[in-house]
């Protein structure tokens, strides 16, 4: 956005020059239009809003007809909702008629209905720091419900009744929890109070939505903050049950730290971790994230008292992949992520066999073949699961991950570690054993496979003999 002075004072020191623009267009033609939501927030952040949204008393026929020739393209998807979505250069840009939108009890579905007045399309607004607006093209400021203070105090308020504005959009709920995540604000009291009692009304939102609002809140710089908001108000109890029930019930010797308090240190440290653009894991990454804050969900189905008052979670790895696996197709996340995490999940515990003893050459390919794809994220969660206060405890783990990853690096430029396959191909397979494309040419390659990564590369001359030497213990050679 090239930026363009202010009108008013009390704003920021700039505005887009894009809205100005637009701002004298629409003043020409008779219709008020007015920056709002977001990107005045932004604005006042110092952040960088993505995408600018406007409103305006124009309807979207009259909206259409103000940009005609203006914008490069536009989009009227929302038509329906008064919503014209538009292209100028590289800023992305939404117009939407004043709203005054009744909701049903039972539905998140408005009964839309146009308004006529900016303050009323404000007062229907999520928070009060989304509930400002600047008249274009002059620039006044139109905060009617003190956003602007709320900001100063890094505060989350609805301009109504919380709810009111949490039974209208359920949704608001979560976006509360996000804007924790996004922006490091709490949320005020009394809007806590009215998500806790409210939780059950979020069961109308349908999963998608809910996927996507819970996707911007682990991206955001505090995942850890929003996710405890989600925890403490019972929203999670709907969203990510297996993560509330993290909150085991400590044994009378507290014998075992706090599994939730650990994830949560998990996630934030795992988002610590994330390198930049050009880093094997860029970040923000939400594979990586909800990896951390997922890892140990399977610790209460398989939590045990042994005798002497230890606690055991054995499997937790395996059982917690399938609860990580079940709970995200239910959210409707697409399937690379689902597997991503339930494989990153039932990994997880697999480096605690090396720093307790160490590997072979052939365990340390076991594991960067099983990781595949997802080795780096490993590596991440792996060290980012470190949350011991015994020093001594850490700094042992710290340098056994260094150790492995040391091995792994030198394995990878001996063999080309990331890519291993069997030394010999499917139709060197075939061609060997005379055997047609079928069931046992997978089973002769996995054989070489395991051979390989038990003894590193071999020559052709061995591998041969190695396949002919099993091929001579299978049934099917007799008939051969």
């Amino acid at each position: 956005m090239n930026p363009a002075p202010a009108a008013n004072s009390s704003l920021p020191a700039a505005l887009p020059a894009v809205a100005i623009e637009l701002g004298e267009r629409f003043a020409q033609r008779g219709y008020e239009l007015s920056l709002v939501g977001g990107p005045v927030r932004d604005l006042f952040l110092g952040r960088e809003a993505p995408d600018l949204d406007f409103t305006s008393n124009a309807n979207p026929d009259q909206i259409l007809d103000a940009i005609e020739g203006w914008a490069e393209a536009t989009w009227d998807v929302g038509r329906e909702f008064g919503t014209i979505a538009m292209r100028r250069g590289d800023d992305q840009i939404e117009i939407t008629t004043y709203r005054a939108d009744v909701y049903d009890e039972d539905s998140r579905k408005p009964h839309v209905r146009f308004g006529t007045r900016l303050e009323d399309d404000l007062a229907r607004r999520d928070f009060t720091v989304n509930s400002m607006a600047i008249r274009l093209p002059g620039g006044e400021l139109v905060d009617p419900f003190d956003g602007r203070g709320d900001l100063a105090l890094g505060l989350l308020r609805t301009p109504s009744g919380p709810e009111i504005s949490f039974s209208d959009d359920p949704l608001r709920m979560m976006r509360g929890a996000r804007f924790v995540s996004q922006l490091g604000f709490e949320v005020a009291a009394p809007e806590l109070a009215a998500m806790e009692s409210m939780a059950s009304r979020l069961e109308i939102v349908s999963a998608e939505r809910v996927r996507d609002e819970l996707s911007k809140l682990l991206l955001g710089a505090h995942p850890d903050r929003g996710i405890d908001v989600m925890v403490s108000t019972g929203l999670a109890d709907l969203v990510l049950p297996e993560v509330a029930a993290l909150r085991l019930e400590k044994d009378e010797h507290h014998r075992h730290k706090d599994v939730y308090e650990h994830s949560l240190t998990v996630l934030r440290q795992a988002a610590e971790r994330e390198g930049g653009p050009e880093d094997p894991v860029p970040g923000p990454d939400l594979v990586l994230r909800l990896a951390a804050l997922m890892h140990d969900i399977g610790k209460p189905d398989t939590r045990r008292f042994e005798s002497g008052g230890a606690v055991s979670f054995r499997h937790h790895d395996v059982v917690g992949a399938k609860l990580a696996r079940k709970r995200l197709k239910a959210l409707r996340f697409d399937n690379d992520t689902v597997k991503a995490v339930a494989r990153l999940v039932e990994l997880h515990m697999r480096f605690y066999g090396y720093a307790d003893a160490g590997w072979s050459d052939s365990a340390v390919r076991r594991y960067v073949t099983d990781a595949g794809p997802l080795l780096h994220r490993l590596h991440l969660l792996t060290r980012s699961d470190v949350t011991t206060r015994n020093r001594r405890k850490a700094e042992r783990l710290e340098f056994a991950y260094d150790d492995l990853e040391a091995r792994v690096e030198e394995l990878a430029a001996q063999e080309e570690l990331d890519a291993i396959r069997p030394d010999l191909d499917g139709g060197a397979i075939m061609a060997a054993l005379g055997i047609k494309p079928g069931p046992l040419v997978g089973r002769a390659y996995s054989f070489l496979l395991e051979r390989r990564l038990d003894r590193g590369p071999a020559s052709e001359e061995q591998a041969l003999a190695e396949l002919r030497a099993w091929w001579a213990q299978q049934p099917e050679s007799a008939e051969a």
